[in-house]
C-alpha cells in the first residue's frame, strides 16, 4: 500500500507495516494482552487511516505513530494506548537525549564547561567532560526512576555529580596513618613504609591522587600532623620545610581524573601538641605562606586549622603560637580555614571532627563508630528551596507542606543511589576498598559488594537559597529583619527533624547539608525566573545565594554577619561554612584578624574562613590587589586572580558566568 515512510532525521526507507503490529503487539503485553491477530486487524485499520489522511502523500514516523494511538483509543483498546504511548514518550526522551548530548559534545569541543571551578580546558579536560555528558543523559533516561529523573530537570531537586551516580562515591577522609604505617599498592606494586619527611609526604601526595582517581569528590587527610609526626621526629626543620614546599607543590601540579584537574585535597591540622606534629605543623604553614615557585598562591591543598581552647587557643595553650601563626598565614593566603572544636555540636568528640575544603562534615554514625578517618559523604542532593517558597504564595502550612513532600522525594532519591552503590565491587573502586581506605572494607574480596564499608557513609540532603526563600515568604531575609531570622532557623530546624527521621526509618547516616553550589547556584535561578517570572529580592539576579548566607551584597557588618550565620551551623551537621569579606589582605592588621576568627568561634560556628582578594601578575611577580586590567608595575595583562568558591580557593577565570556575577555583587565587610 505504502512504498516509504519519512524518517526523523528526514530520511526515506522503505515502509514496513509489520513494525505497526509488532509494536501493537509489544504495548498489549505490557497490560497482559498475547493476541497477534488482534494486533494485525488493528493494524490494518492504521493503514486505512493513513490512506484516507496522506492519500499518497509521503509521510513521517510521528504522523504513523499518532493515527496508532488514535486507532487504539477509538477501538477500545484504552489500557493498550496508554502502553503503547508511555513506550513512546519513553523513547522520545532517550532520543531527545542523544540529541541533546551531541549539543553538549559540540559545545564542550569549543570551551569545557565551567560548573566546577578546578577543571582545566585540556584536552584530557574535555574528554572527561564529553564522557561525564554522556553519563548524565544514561543515568537520566535509563537508570533513574521517572519521578527522581523530572524532579531533577524541572529544577525542584538537583542530583550532584550526577554522571557518577551508579559509579562511585563522593568523599573520604583518608586514613593517612594506616598508609604510611603499613605502605600500601595503588596498582603497579608495592610502595613501602617510608622513613624520612620527603618521602612520607611524597607517597602522601600518591595516595591523595590514587584516591581521587577512585572517587568524584574531595580528599581530605583528617589528622596530618598526627599521621605525619613519626616521619620528622629526627629531622631538622628545613628538612622538613622542604618536604612540606614539596608536597604543595605537587598538590598544585599533579593532575588526577585522566589529567583534568589536581585533587581536591584538605588538611587538617592544629591539635596535635607532640613536639613533633608542631614541626609538621609549623613548617606546613611556613611553606604555604612562601607559596608557589614565584611566589604565587597555592590553590591546594585546603588547609583547616583546629581551634581548641586549651590546646590552641589562649595564651599558655601549648600550640598557641601555631594558631597566631595559621592566623598570620590566612591574613596573606587565604588559607587555611578555621574547624571550631568547641562548637556545641563538635565539642563532645574532643578534637576529633574534620572538614574538607567544600564544607564537609562527617563524623556521628549510626552503623559503625563514630570516627572521621575512613568515612565519606556517599551523595547529595539540594531542594530549590526558593521554588518552595514561591509555590506557596506567602502560605506558611502550605509551605512546610510542600517541603515535606519534596525532602521526602529526596531521601527516596538518596536511598535508591545508595543501593545503586551498594551492588558496586571491591574492584570497582581498587584502591579506595582494596587498600582498606574506607571503614570497613578491610578483609572484602574484589568481587565483594561495598555495602558493609558504605553503610557508614552519609547521605545528605542540601538547600540553597534561604535568603531568597525568606524574601518570597515575608518579603525581607534574615540579614533584614528579625522575624525572618525566626523564620529562618525554624526552616531549619523543620529541615533537621525530617533528616533525623530519615535515618531512623532507613537506618543509615543522612544528614543535612549547606551545599557548596557552584553551577546550581545558576542553573535553579535560571529555571525558576522562566517558569515565575522576575520576582524583586527572589529571581531578579544571576544567581541564588549560597545556603543560609546573607545575601553577599547586602551590607553588614562582619560580626552581625557571622552572629546571624552562627546559629544555622549546628543545623547542618552534613557540612557548613561561612565567610566575612575584606577589602586586602590584612597582613598589616593581625588584630582585625583575630578578633573575626574569636567571634566566629564564639557564634558558636563549625568551619569559616576569611575571603579577600589575592592577585599575582605572572610577568614580574607583583602580589596583592591589582583592580585593573593590567598589573600598574609591568604593564602585564597576564594577572592570576585567586578567591574562594564554595569553599575551596580558584582563579577567576575558572568561574562559570553565575558566580563571576556573585564575584561581583559580594562587598566588603567592616567591623
Amino acid at each position: 500500500m505504502f512504498k516509504v515512510i519519512r524518517k526523523r532525521d528526514g530520511r526515506e526507507v522503505p515502509f514496513d507495516d509489520s513494525k505497526i503490529t509488532d509494536a501493537i503487539f509489544q504495548a498489549a503485553r505490557a497490560v497482559g494482552g498475547e493476541d497477534r491477530q488482534t494486533a494485525m486487524e488493528l493494524t490494518i485499520e492504521a493503514l486505512k487511516m493513513l490512506k484516507k489522511k496522506y492519500n499518497g502523500a509521503t509521510f513521517g514516523v510521528e504522523d504513523v505513530q499518532d493515527v496508532v494511538e488514535k486507532v487504539l483509543i477509538e477501538a477500545g483498546h484504552a489500557k493498550t494506548a496508554k502502553a503503547y504511548i508511555l513506550h513512546r514518550d519513553k523513547r522520545t526522551r532517550i532520543r531527545d537525549a542523544k540529541s541533546d548530548l551531541m549539543d553538549a559534545v559540540a559545545e564542550i569541543l569549543d570551551e569545557t564547561s565551567r560548573e566546577n571551578a578546578n577543571i582545566g580546558n585540556s584536552p584530557s579536560a574535555k574528554m572527561l567532560q564529553i564522557a561525564s555528558a554522556a553519563s548524565r543523559k544514561y543515568y537520566l533516561t535509563r537508570l533513574i526512576p521517572e519521578e527522581f529523573s523530572q524532579a531533577h530537570q524541572q529544577g525542584d531537586i538537583h542530583i550532584h555529580d550526577l554522571d557518577f551516580y551508579g559509579k562511585t562515591l563522593t568523599c573520604v577522609q583518608i586514613p593517612l596513618g594506616q598508609l604510611l604505617a603499613e605502605g600500601f599498592d595503588n596498582g603497579h606494586g608495592y610502595i613501602r613504609p617510608p622513613k624520612r619527611p620527603s618521602s612520607a609526604t611524597a607517597l602522601a601526595a600518591i595516595i591523595l591522587q590514587s584516591s581521587q582517581n577512585d572517587m568524584h569528590g574531595g580528599q581530605s587527610f583528617a589528622f596530618f600532623d598526627r599521621d605525619m609526626a613519626p616521619y620528622v621526629e629526627n629531622a631538622g626543620d628545613d628538612e622538613v620545610y622542604q618536604s612540606m614546599e614539596a608536597l604543595i607543590y605537587n598538590l598544585n601540579s599533579m593532575h588526577s581524573r585522566a589529567g583534568a584537574q589536581v585533587p581536591f585535597s584538605s588538611l587538617n591540622v592544629g591539635t596535635e601538641t607532640s613536639e613533633a606534629a608542631r614541626k609538621v605543623i609549623r613548617n606546613l604553614l611556613l611553606a604555604y605562606e612562601a607559596g608557589l615557585g614565584r611566589g604565587e598562591n597555592p590553590i591546594f591543598p585546603n588547609i583547616i586549622f583546629r581551634v581548641q581552647e586549651g590546646v590552641n587557643f589562649n595564651p599558655g595553650d601549648p600550640n598557641y603560637d601555631l594558631f597566631k601563626l595559621a592566623l598570620r598565614v590566612a591574613a596573606k593566603r587565604l588559607n587555611p580555614s578555621f574547624g571550631f572544636m568547641d562548637a556545641s555540636f563538635n565539642k563532645e568528640w574532643g578534637d576529633q571532627v574534620s572538614y574538607m575544603g567544600c564544607r564537609t562534615r562527617v563524623m556521628a554514625n549510626r552503623r559503625g563508630p563514630a570516627v572521621t578517618d575512613g568515612r565519606g559523604n556517599l551523595s547529595f542532593t539540594t531542594i530549590n528551596l526558593p521554588r518552595v517558597a514561591i509555590k506557596a504564595e506567602r502560605d506558611m502550612d502550605k509551605f512546610f507542606r510542600l517541603l515535606d513532600e519534596v525532602m521526602t522525594l529526596t531521601i527516596r532519591q538518596l536511598y535508591h543511589r545508595f543501593e545503586v552503590q551498594a551492588k558496586l565491587k571491591v574492584k570497582d573502586m581498587p584502591f579506595l576498598m582494596g587498600q582498606g581506605l574506607y571503614l570497613n572494607s578491610r578483609g572484602l574480596k574484589d568481587s565483594d559488594s561495598i555495602r558493609e564499608a558504605i553503610v557508614n557513609g552519609t547521605l545528605s540532603v542540601g538547600f540553597i537559597g534561604l535568603a531568597e526563600t525568606l524574601t518570597a515568604l515575608t518579603g525581607r531575609h534574615h540579614g533584614e529583619d528579625v522575624v525572618s531570622q525566626k523564620l529562618g532557623e525554624q526552616i531549619m530546624a523543620h529541615m533537621r527533624r525530617r533528616i533525623d527521621e530519615a535515618s531512623e526509618e532507613y537506618d543509615l547516616n543522612y544528614t543535612l547539608l549547606a551545599t557548596p553550589a557552584e553551577g546550581l547556584s545558576g542553573r535553579f535561578i535560571d529555571m525558576d525566573r522562566k517558569d515565575y517570572g522576575i520576582i524583586p529580592g527572589v529571581t531578579n539576579k544571576e544567581y541564588y545565594t549560597n545556603s543560609f548566607h546573607i545575601p553577599v551584597s547586602f551590607p553588614v557588618s562582619s560580626f552581625d554577619k557571622i552572629s546571624l550565620e552562627g546559629v544555622y551551623h549546628k543545623y547542618c551537621n552534613a557540612g557548613h561554612i561561612s565567610y566575612v569579606e575584606m577589602a586586602s589582605p590584612p597582613v598589616h592588621n593581625p588584630e582585625a584578624m583575630e578578633a573575626i576568627v574569636r567571634h566566629m568561634r564564639e557564634s558558636d560556628m563549625g568551619y569559616a574562613a576569611v575571603n579577600f582578594p589575592v592577585d599575582f601578575c605572572t610577568g614580574c611577580g607583583t602580589l596583592g590587589v591589582i583592580n585593573e586590567d593590567t598589573c600598574p608595575r609591568c604593564g602585564s595583562t597576564a594577572i592570576r586572580r585567586v578567591r574562594r568558591i564554595t569553599g575551596y580557593l580558584s582563579t577567576v577565570d575558572r568561574f562559570n558566568d553565575s558566580k563571576v556575577a556573585e564575584l561581583h555583587d559580594r562587598i566588603v565587610h567592616n567591623f
